[in-house]
């Protein structure tokens, strides 16, 4: 039963990423009678769990300077899908809290993918 479970999360919906890339996460909201979709895009917190409990947190820099962070549960019907805009480089610890304290200029700095 929990394999089939988990087989019904890999979907294509969603691209495989991991922490310090940047996504897109294109989720439904329902205003009153209506539905549309929102876009939030920006970098790779955390990925936590597994299974139908996994998620992930973005964090972006809205307007005035202001971090704006947002969990995503990947099994959720609401989530549409999930893109890759930038791949990071490869980032040593698997959550990415420390970047919170840092200014926007040194976060694009260490996350910058390097060739």
């Amino acid at each position: 039963m929990a394999g089939f479970l988990s087989m019904q999360t890999d979907d294509e919906r969603i691209a495989s990423f991991s922490p310090g890339d940047t996504v897109q996460a294109t989720v439904r909201i329902k205003e009153g009678n209506r539905e549309r979709s929102q876009v939030f895009q920006g970098w790779v917190l955390a990925i936590s769990g597994s299974g139908l409990a996994k998620s992930f947190t973005l964090r972006k820099i809205g307007s005035h300077g202001i971090g704006v962070e947002r969990t995503f549960l990947v099994a959720s019907p609401l989530l549409e899908k999930v893109e890759i805009v930038e791949k990071g480089r490869r980032a040593r610890q698997s959550k990415l809290y420390y970047t919170r304290d840092l200014p926007q200029r040194q976060v694009r700095a260490k996350l910058k993918k390097r060739n």
